[in-house]
């Protein structure tokens, strides 16, 4: 009360102690929180571990580790960067020209006779 009536704040002795002692509780939960979710992570790889290996899945890092590899191994003592992979169903001739065929199957006869008069 004396600093709101304009005088000096009162000091508690122990003041200082007790703050540093409040400080290093919270640094020793801080520490304790930390360890207890590195722990809980551990656990969580641990069977996350269990599951790729008995379904074969790669992780994420390896996939990319070997991508940038096979990447690089191709591109290997060429000077332009390696062309990328066209996907099925792109620029093949001989696939669009089964499509079509496909598609004249489902046409009915009427309409196939007007297609071959042309």
């Amino acid at each position: 009360m004396g600093k709101m009536l304009g005088g000096e704040e009162e000091k508690d002795p122990d003041a200082q102690k007790k703050e540093e002692e409040r400080q290093e509780a919270l640094r020793q939960q801080e520490e304790e929180r930390k360890a207890k979710y590195a722990k809980m992570e551990a656990e969580r790889e641990n069977i996350r571990q269990g599951i790729r290996d008995k379904y074969g899945i790669k992780k994420k890092e390896e996939k990319e580790a070997e991508a940038a590899a096979a990447m690089e191994q191709a591109s290997e003592g060429s000077l332009t960067r390696p062309k990328k992979a066209v996907p099925t169903g792109c620029g093949d001739e001989e696939e669009e020209e089964s499509i079509v065929d496909t598609v004249m199957k489902f046409i009915p006869a009427p309409l196939m006779d007007m297609f071959n008069k042309k």
